[in-house]
C-alpha cells in the first residue's frame, strides 16, 4: 500500500519530535512537514526556552541563543538525513535550517535526490 502525501507528512513529524526528545532533551510545542517536490520543509515551535527569551533580549545574548541552538542540531544532522531517508527512501543532498529568536520556531529544509510530491501523487 502506497503512503499519502499527508501520511508521509505526517510521519516525518512524529520522527522528527521523537528526535528532539532524544537528542535535545526537549520537543517543540508543534511540527508541521510540508513536501514540496524535492524539498521536505519543517516548521518547529515553541523549541525556546523561558531562559532563552531572556537571554534573546539583547544582541549578545540572541546571537549566543542561535549559535548554540543551531550548533546542537548541526551536531545531529546526519541522524536527521537518516529519518528523512528512512521515511521517504530519498537521500538527502543537503539540509538548512535556522532558528527566530523572535516567534522561538525553527525552519528546516531538506533538499531530497528526488522528486517526493511526485512519487506520493
Amino acid at each position: 500500500m502506497v503512503k499519502t502525501k499527508g501520511a508521509t507528512e505526517a510521519e516525518i513529524s512524529q520522527a522528527l519530535t521523537h528526535w528532539e526528545k532524544n537528542y535535545l532533551g526537549r520537543g517543540s510545542v508543534s511540527v508541521k512537514s510540508d513536501i514540496l517536490r524535492d524539498m521536505i520543509i519543517v516548521s518547529l515551535r515553541g523549541i525556546l526556552t523561558p531562559a532563552e527569551y531572556s537571554l534573546c533580549k539583547d544582541k549578545e545574548g540572541l546571537l549566543s541563543v542561535k549559535e548554540n541552538r543551531n550548533s546542537l542540531v548541526e551536531s545531529g544532522v546526519d541522524e536527521l538525513k537518516e529519518i528523512i531517508h528512512t521515511q521517504t527512501g530519498f537521500e538527502v543532498l543537503s539540509f538548512y535550517t535556522d532558528l527566530s529568536t523572535q516567534t522561538g520556531e525553527r525552519m528546516m529544509v531538506f533538499k531530497l535526490s528526488g522528486n517526493l510530491q511526485q512519487e506520493l501523487a
